[in-house]
Order: C-alpha cells, then sequence, then structure tokens
C-alpha cells in the first residue's frame, strides 16, 4: 500500500468510528425522550439517522477493504447487495434533508397553520414518497447489470461493464443524479433562503424596537447597551450560520463526488484513482456530520444526550461504589476470622 492508500484507510476507518457513535447517540436520544419522539421532524432524522447507519455498516467496511485490497471484497452477490444498498440509502438521505428543509419552511413562514400542514400522517407520507423515489433507480439499475465494484471508488456502486449499454448508463446516470442530488439542492435552497428571508425580517423588527429602547433609555449603562448591540449582531448572524451549514455541507460533501461521477462518464477526461476515493469518503462524510448539523448539536438533543451519558456515569459509579464497600466489609469479615 502506498502512503495516500494508508491515509484514506486511517480516513475511512475514523469516519465509520465517528458515524457510528454518533448516529446511534441520535437514535439513542430519540428512544430516550418522547417529547424528541411526539415531534414530527423526529420521523425525518430517524429515516435519516436508519440510513447514516446502515451505510456505516455496510458500505464503508467494504470500501476500506477495496481499498486494502485493491480488488472487490466478497462474491458477486454480496457486492450487487452493497451496491443497491449503497444507491438507495445515498438517495434516502439526500430526500430526507430535503424533507427536513420543507418542514422548517412550513414552520416559519406558516407557523400558525403548521401543525395542520406537517401532521404525523403528512410526515409518513412524505416519507413513503422517499423510499418509493430511492428504491426505483436501484432495481432499475439491479435489473439491468449496472451494479458492481467499481475501482476508482473501491466501492460497490453504480457500475457498467458493457460497452453496448454506454449510452443508456449514461443517461441512466444523469437522470439518477438530477432527480436525488439536484432535486434535493433546489428543495433545500428554496426552503432555506425562504426560512432565512423570514428570519431576517424578525430580526429587523426586534433591532428596531432595540434601538428605541436604548434611546429611550438614558441612563442606561454604557456596557448594557454594548452588550444589547452584540447580541443583536449575533441574532442578525445565527439563522445565516445555520442555513450556511445546511446547505454547505450538503454541496461540500456530494457535490464533489456527483461531479465526478457525471465526468467520469466522459472518455476524454482521466480522473485519478486517488481522486474518485476522496470523492467517495467526503460523500461518507455526511454520514458523520448529519448527526451533529441536524440533532446532537441543538438544545433539545443535547439536554437528552447529556442526561443519558450523566444516567450512566451515575449508575456506573453506583455499582463501583457497592463493590468498594462490599469488597470492604470482606476484608473487615477476614480480619475478625
Amino acid at each position: 500500500m502506498s502512503i495516500w492508500e494508508v491515509i484514506l484507510a486511517f480516513v475511512v476507518v475514523v469516519l465509520m468510528l465517528v458515524a457510528l457513535l454518533a448516529n446511534v447517540l441520535v437514535l439513542m436520544c430519540f428512544l430516550y425522550s418522547a417529547d424528541i419522539r411526539k415531534q414530527v421532524p423526529g420521523l425525518f432524522i430517524l429515516n435519516l439517522t436508519f440510513c447514516n447507519l446502515l451505510m456505516t455498516v455496510s458500505n464503508m467496511p467494504l470500501t476500506l477493504a477495496g481499498i486494502i485490497y485493491k480488488s472487490q471484497p466478497g462474491g458477486d452477490q454480496i457486492c450487487h447487495v452493497v451496491g443497491f444498498l449503497e444507491t438507495f440509502l445515498t438517495t434516502n438521505s439526500m430526500l430526507s434533508m430535503a424533507a427536513l428543509s420543507i418542514d422548517r419552511w412550513i414552520a416559519v413562514v406558516f407557523p400558525l397553520s403548521y401543525h395542520s400542514k406537517m401532521r404525523y400522517r403528512d410526515a409518513a407520507l412524505i416519507l413513503s414518497y422517499t423510499w418509493l423515489h430511492s428504491v426505483s433507480f436501484p432495481i432499475a439499475a439491479a435489473s439491468l447489470s449496472w451494479v458492481g465494484f467499481h475501482h476508482l471508488y473501491a466501492s460497490c456502486t453504480l457500475y457498467n461493464k458493457r460497452p453496448e449499454d454506454r449510452t443508456q448508463f449514461v443517461i441512466f446516470t444523469g437522470v439518477f443524479h438530477t432527480l436525488s442530488f439536484l432535486l434535493s439542492l433546489i428543495v433545500l435552497c428554496f426552503t432555506y433562503l425562504k426560512v432565512l428571508k423570514v428570519a431576517r425580517f424578525h430580526c429587523k423588527r426586534i433591532d428596531v424596537i432595540t434601538m428605541q429602547t436604548l434611546v429611550l433609555l438614558v441612563d442606561i449603562h454604557p456596557s448594557v447597551r454594548e452588550r444589547c448591540l452584540e447580541e443583536q449582531k449575533r441574532r442578525r448572524q445565527r439563522a445565516t450560520k445555520k442555513i450556511s451549514t445546511f446547505i454547505g455541507t450538503f454541496i461540500l460533501c456530494f457535490a464533489p463526488y456527483v461531479i465526478t461521477r457525471l465526468v467520469e462518464l466522459s472518455s476524454v477526461v482521466h480522473i485519478n484513482s486517488h481522486w474518485g476515493i476522496i470523492s467517495k469518503c467526503l460523500a461518507y462524510s455526511k454520514v458523520v456530520s448529519d448527526p451533529f448539523v441536524y440533532s446532537l448539536l441543538r438544545h433539545q438533543y443535547k439536554k437528552t444526550w447529556k442526561d443519558i451519558i450523566n444516567k450512566i456515569l451515575k449508575r456506573s459509579s453506583i455499582n463501583s461504589s457497592a463493590l468498594t464497600s462490599e469488597s470492604h466489609n470482606q476484608n473487615i469479615l477476614q480480619l475478625k476470622e
């Protein structure tokens, strides 16, 4: 193995470990907190977490094996199943992010009618569509034998081995990425930019009230005035940072891989194998970032996972103290004998 392959293998191992821990923690928060389970967005987050966990335990290990052994890991049947899952899970996770953005758009732009527009039944219908949409492409690819081990990405994924099917495969790949990556990106940009517009409007209203209050309070201490102005500035930046994170991570993680897949269809451009694996690792990094972007850094999830950790630590400390006291009693009995 070259130094590049060692580094890439190490990166995949780190991504696997962090993704597994983070997504399991999100799942634990969902099971632990009744408040999280009551919320409609929790269904979308649960579906996204499910996709991320399956991707972590099925696709990442085979990519790691492909990097190390430079060949197809396992038999053809295993590779076909993993390639099917890779196409299905990637599309499903993209559409789940689009569904979360639609939920936020309705909650912010139509707050009074949110509970009537986005109920559990509506969320279940959206999830049903994402599953049907996501499963249709891998079924078509598997039926046409367009799933296999791709050396450029060291992964089992969409791959055409027959030159006579090149034109059909090019069309299929273009339609697939248009209706998965591009469609999700358009929905994300439309909904979150609408949310940002509303957030900025509310910030301006609050800023006007704040400035009027500061003008009226002539005896206010300068330090208090300074803190109010700083909070005003942070308020304006908060929504922009969050929305930039949602859209930015989506583009940063998925765009290099999708562009590489499309450029690869052209026989004119040669793609370096190291770049192919790097773009695949960037796509895998979305599995790592999703738990933090959509769940673990939010106040409700943060409080829940802290409660879970404190409960585990408290239980372990009680067990250790019980063992210590038991051993102490045994020592006393031995001394008395």
